[in-house]
């Protein structure tokens, strides 16, 4: 029983550790990120993330936006045509791309093609001393790695989101009109009285939370990863598994909190 109770406080104490390491870590890199906008030498230490976080990420996320709107077409509509409701699917579709599917995925992709990337990186710069390298010559590493890296995430996710919403759509509206045969025009109608700005807004807010987080994450597990190959390894794992179950706790909490907000600015609506 005693050995039971001193093995629960060890790992109790190790978890509050690390979550105070981790909030050092975050309240530092966010410090070091939006204090430091002013400065033309912190911005050409964004601008090459903004490349590698940004515009090699499309490739990725359009592919899957593109099938996520054509599978929720072929899984959706033989239960609407049953009701005879085919033509209203473009509603359900681009609900669900545009509030759900859309953020979740691009930052689903951004923490397996991105987060990997970045917790590989500074993991490789850990064990090769490079951080203390850094520290050696006056330099702080979270201003000079962790900020921009984290700033790239925070703002290129977002419209890597609206891309996957487009290609989401398109795709979902190329299923049920040139495979399905569902009228054109009522497609886009019923998703027009249906997806509001504010499902929009709602997309991209929660993207933008889902982006620091990874950003975040995968520069801390990187910059305090493990010794050796070993040590890079794991920190990839638990940054990719711990960025996937932020994502959709985050995703829950954000839900409800903007649910609560549109409800009471313009009250509960129901379609009919």
């Amino acid at each position: 029983m005693l050995d039971a109770v001193g093995h629960l406080g060890r790992v109790t104490t190790r978890v509050v550790a690390n979550f105070g390491r981790f909030s050092r870590f975050a309240g530092g890199t966010m410090s070091w990120a939006f204090g430091g906008l002013g400065q033309w030498r912190n911005w050409r230490l964004i601008f090459p993330q903004f490349w590698e976080v940004g515009t090699r990420s499309l490739p990725v996320v359009l592919l899957t936006g593109t099938f996520v709107g054509m599978v929720i077409a072929v899984q959706t509509y033989a239960h609407f045509f049953s009701f005879g409701l085919a033509n209203q699917l473009g509603s359900i579709i681009n609900l669900s791309v545009v509030r759900e599917l859309g953020p979740v995925l691009a930052g689903a992709m951004l923490a397996g093609r991105v987060g990997g990337s970045l917790t590989a990186e500074l993991g490789t710069m850990r064990i090769t001393e490079q951080i203390e390298a850094l520290r050696s010559m006056g330099a702080d590493p979270l201003r000079v790695l962790a900020g921009p890296r984290f700033l790239a995430c925070l703002l290129m996710i977002p419209f890597l989101t609206v891309y996957t919403d487009l290609m989401g759509v398109f795709g979902g509206y190329f299923i049920c009109v040139d495979v399905y045969g569902v009228n054109s025009a009522d497609y886009w109608r019923y998703s027009a009285q249906i997806v509001e700005t504010w499902d929009i807004f709602v997309g991209l807010a929660k993207s933008f939370f889902f982006g620091g987080a990874i950003g975040l994450i995968s520069c801390y597990k990187g910059f305090y990863c493990g010794r050796g190959a070993s040590g890079v390894a794991r920190a990839c794992t638990e940054g990719f598994v711990l960025n996937f179950i932020t994502i959709l706790v985050l995703d829950f909490f954000l839900a409800v909190l903007l649910g609560a907000i549109y409800e009471s600015i313009w009250g509960v609506v129901t379609y009919i």
